[in-house]
């Protein structure tokens, strides 16, 4: 089955459904990586890799089988009917949805180009020779995957879309400490590795200075990426279905959702469009498992932009269509992309250059979940930490463990920054599409010291 083309095996696993209603996710992938360390490159691969996902329906009961080496279609389908046939109704049952054929439903999958990498792996040697000479040592990592899905229902609906994406990661180490810098692409024509490696060494030159500071509350500078990673939290548990059922942080004491409650300042928004030309992501929901965040029976839904937070305000709760009917609230599904913007236009330096005294928080690791009523979260901070005096960095202070709620923070923040796109640190593999704002948080809580490095 592996030579036919994804369309194809939508097509015959339809055929072969006695189902009442079935839906078939075929997924292609093709991926090539690189890696280095010591200012040298290390491994590089591809890989390439293909999943089924048979959904069969019969009356309000669903079975959902998967395979990654199918030998005989027929026997997935089959699996999938009996699982239906075992099952209790399902709660989110829904008609299946109708829709088009898209134009290029038979094309076949993209393939990542083998060449991917030519001219990142020129600079990096470039890099590397200057690293070396100086005493510094950088490692990191390069991803490009290009994922092909097709779509295919028994109602007619016939979906393909194609994803690129790709990202580089560089840690950069010298005496005084490490840091890090990152980027997300689709093609790596914006990608610099000169730019990188220039505010790698912009970083790592405030680490000349070590400082020692206790553990406490501190006027605090979050860039781009470590926002992400706390507001990709955010987003990941705001399930309607969930806030309404009293166990999130969007739950209203005492029953309800805080819909129209203010969490932040004025002109704040946090939106999710698949169709925003920078981070375009699939255009449809695609579902190979129900949860309180995503429904089977939606597969297919067109998904459109969704403004979470308008005006600093919530808008709106990630539901599927059984949900928001439960809740009386709009359809919202999940989308695999967030921004967060408040209007401003400061850059992370400008901001730097009007901060009397407080730190400078590049990077967020090893984060979790406290308490899920309040998304209290800890981790720790990692590859650089810097103390500003007078509007400039004076240098590298220890590690921290931090405790802190994304949507708390969101209510005490002093000043927004310009919305930029970056890359989440803690998430980077699993959700690279983001644009950030640098955020100034005056109380940010350095819970203890920590001596990790």
């Amino acid at each position: 089955m592996s030579a036919r083309s994804g369309s194809d095996v939508v097509e015959q696993a339809l055929s072969l459904s006695r189902a009442d209603g079935c839906i078939v996710l075929v997924e292609e992938s093709s991926s090539a990586n690189l890696r280095w360390a010591g200012n040298s490159l290390t491994t590089n691969g591809a890989v390439r890799g293909r999943s089924v996902v048979v959904i069969s329906v019969l009356g309000s009961s669903v079975g959902v089988r998967s395979a990654t080496v199918v030998d005989r279609l027929e026997d997935l389908v089959r699996a999938s009917e009996r699982a239906a046939a075992e099952a209790e109704p399902a709660e989110d049952a829904n008609p299946l949805v109708e829709g088009p054929a898209a134009a290029d439903f038979a094309d076949g999958p993209v393939d990542t180009p083998p060449d991917v990498f030519a001219a990142l792996a020129g600079d990096l040697g470039e890099a590397f020779g200057a690293a070396r000479r100086e005493g510094l040592s950088l490692y990191g990592y390069a991803s490009h995957d290009v994922t092909t899905v097709w779509l295919g229902s028994s109602t007619g609906l016939r979906l393909r879309h194609v994803q690129p994406t790709g990202y580089v990661e560089v840690t950069g180490k010298s005496s005084g400490g490490s840091s890090w810098v990152a980027q997300h692409t689709r093609d790596w024509s914006d990608v610099t590795v000169a730019g990188l490696d220039a505010e790698l060494r912009r970083r790592l030159s405030w680490g000349a200075r070590q400082l020692e500071l206790p553990a406490g509350r501190y006027e605090t500078l979050l860039p781009p990426s470590a926002v992400a990673d706390l507001m990709a939290y955010a987003y990941w548990t705001a399930s309607g279905r969930s806030a309404h059922e009293g166990r999130t942080v969007f739950s209203k004491p005492g029953g309800g959702t805080r819909l129209g409650e203010r969490l932040g300042p004025a002109g704040l928004r946090m939106t999710s469009d698949p169709h925003d030309p920078a981070l375009g992501t699939t255009p449809f929901v695609l579902a190979s498992a129900s949860s309180s965040m995503s429904s089977v029976f939606d597969n297919g839904l067109p998904l459109q932009r969704t403004d979470w937070i308008a005006d600093g305000a919530l808008q709106a709760l990630v539901h599927t269509r059984a949900s928001a009917a439960t809740a009386g609230e709009p359809v919202t599904p999940y989308v695999h992309s967030l921004v967060v913007d408040g209007g401003g236009t400061a850059s992370t330096e400008q901001m730097i250059a009007r901060t009397e005294r407080g730190l400078l928080l590049t990077c967020l690791w090893y984060i979790r979940e406290v308490d899920p009523q309040t998304l209290l979260l800890t981790g720790l901070t990692r590859d650089g930490v810097y103390l500003v005096e007078h509007g400039e960095v004076v240098g590298a202070v220890n590690n921290f463990r931090w405790n802190e709620s994304p949507i708390d923070l969101l209510g005490r923040l002093t000043e927004v920054g310009q919305s930029v796109p970056t890359l989440p640190r803690e998430w980077s593999d699993g959700f690279t599409w983001v644009r950030m704002p640098t955020l100034r948080v005056p109380d940010f809580n350095m819970s203890s010291v920590s001596q990790a490095s």
